[in-house]
């Protein structure tokens, strides 16, 4: 994660995608809005004066979940909310990425600050210090079932302001008192209704879909020029991607991904010369606008209902205090995320499966109109990239069980008093693993189409399929002869993923659709 000097002010309603990686992964510093504060001290004065009066409130003079029947009295209300964190800390697995719980910080502070939770202002500038001052705390990956939103997850981050578990920090792992003591902070006592207040809502869920959909568009324009790489490398013909024949589907994706082609690949030699040998290609090549572009549809309506939840408030009960009402109900529930985040999953595998596809093609000389088996020069003796695709294979293979819908899938808790539970917490975690294994198959294909495209000099590919071409050309070599091709690979997924390739192929023809 990288510093800037930028600083995102948050209101609650406000939140963007790209305010969201200014904070997780630029490191951003977040400032409350005054009016925000305002709104926070309200709410947080009624909880005072409700529980002066003796209302019965659900987690503030209650228990919790199937234990809201049983009464706290007025002396024990703090320590209720601190035992419900550290009793939901239960996590297992791997830590989650730093810049992810940093994503998750911003999203629980964002729906905090609308004014309808009850967190006191001093418990608020705790995690606005925590993450402004870099301690990030250590979440285990597992243990959210998206019911009362991500409680297991966002109680390992409540439970470090307490001065308990461990910190990311100066880049060690460190008890989080210890951490709290260098950079001069205290251990907080949570207030009635703040640890619900903390723990309550679907910031985890919606953290690591955000992150995840800000890479998965950059990887759908990536993947249109990868593909119209292997386009030009495999000799293919240009008709299909006509706009007269989008015209008459014009499905947004559609239409966006056949104009990307024609102006990745125009002025190309290659194209030119191979246009009449034949009057279409397989669906690989042939169907990337209806394929990439259904892709990229399910990504914007992914993209609606994410922009939407981070400016949402999620957690429970909320308090209303024009009218001084508090209420119980659902907001925290994960099925309008689990959903569009299964579709995530499913419109990015495809991005991968086809790119496998197009990268079989190049391999097998049977296919690959006048490409050398394999891709390689005395073929034979060596064995060339024959093995890239089978990494491909596994990989989209993994991504095709991954990609079953979780949002079907339920598991009762809380002795069934959290009868249906949305598993969108799982949903965005494997979307997120799916992401990544297509970044690797598409940079397997970049590296396969650069390599077959050689084979086509001195013939030059378009203006925006040359400079990519030359974009990998900077960081990997032609490959003569069989040698240890695992470094290639990396290169090649880091040019995907860092953007490089998509920024080349815009440099030469403006921003892509």
């Amino acid at each position: 994660m990288s510093h800037c000097s930028e600083t995102v002010t948050i209101d609650g309603h406000s939140l963007t995608l790209h305010d969201i990686a200014s904070v997780a992964r630029r490191g951003a510093k977040v400032l409350v809005a005054p009016e925000a504060l305002k709104k926070v001290q309200v709410a947080s004065d009624l909880i005072s004066k409700w529980l002066d009066s003796n209302r019965v409130i659900y987690g503030v003079t209650t228990g919790f979940g199937d234990l809201s029947n049983v009464s706290v009295d007025r002396e024990r209300t703090s320590l209720l909310q601190e035992n419900l964190i550290r009793s939901h800390a239960v996590g297992v697995g791997e830590p989650l990425p730093v810049e992810v719980v940093r994503a998750i910080m911003l999203l629980r502070l964002n729906g905090l600050v609308c004014g309808n939770s009850g967190i006191t202002p001093a418990t608020l500038a705790q995690m606005v210090n925590f993450l402004n001052m870099g301690l990030i705390p250590y979440v285990p990956q597992q243990g959210s079932v998206g019911a009362s939103g991500d409680l297991c997850p966002l109680s390992h981050i409540a439970v470090t302001m307490l001065g308990e578990g461990h910190v990311f920090y100066k880049g060690n792992l460190v008890p989080s008192l210890e951490a709290m003591h260098d950079a001069g902070l205290s251990p907080i006592h949570l207030q009635p209704k703040e640890g619900l207040a903390l723990n309550n809502g679907t910031a985890a869920l919606t953290g690591l879909g955000s992150l995840a959909l800000i890479d998965a568009l950059q990887l759908a324009k990536t993947a249109d020029v990868i593909g119209a790489l292997s386009l030009e490398a495999l000799h293919g013909v240009p008709y299909a991607f006509d706009s007269r024949t989008h015209a008459l589907r014009p499905h947004d994706g559609q239409v966006r991904v056949a104009s990307n082609v024609r102006r990745l690949i125009e002025g190309s030699q290659i194209i030119e010369k191979f246009k009449g040998t034949r009057v279409q290609d397989a669906y690989s090549l042939r169907c990337m606008p209806q394929v990439h572009g259904a892709s990229r549809d399910a990504l914007e309506y992914v993209r609606s209902k994410i922009e939407l939840e981070i400016n949402a408030v999620t957690d429970n009960p909320l308090i209303f205090p024009e009218s001084e009402d508090v209420l119980s109900g659902g907001n925290f529930h994960g099925q309008p995320i689990a959903l569009p985040m299964d579709f995530f999953g499913i419109a990015v595998s495809e991005l991968a499966s086809i790119s496998e596809r197009r990268s079989a093609r190049m391999v097998d000389h049977h296919l690959s109109n006048g490409l050398p088996p394999f891709i390689i020069k005395d073929s034979g003796v060596n064995s060339g990239f024959m093995i890239t695709q089978y990494t491909q294979a596994a990989v989209v293979s993994e991504n095709k069980t991954l990609a079953h819908p979780a949002s079907v899938d339920s598991i009762p808790t809380s002795a069934n008093q959290e009868d249906h539970v949305s598993m969108g917490y799982w949903a965005s975690l494997k979307a997120t693993r799916i992401l990544r294994n297509a970044e690797k198959v598409l940079g397997i294909e970049a590296l396969s189409a650069a390599q077959a495209l050689d084979f086509s000099a001195p013939l030059k590919a378009g203006k925006g399929t040359q400079a990519a071409y030359a974009a990998i050309r900077e960081v990997i070599p032609f490959v003569e002869k069989d040698q240890y091709l695992h470094p290639l690979v990396e290169s090649a997924v880091d040019l995907v993923r860092n953007g490089r390739i998509l920024s080349a192929a815009q440099g030469a023809v403006g921003d892509l659709d």
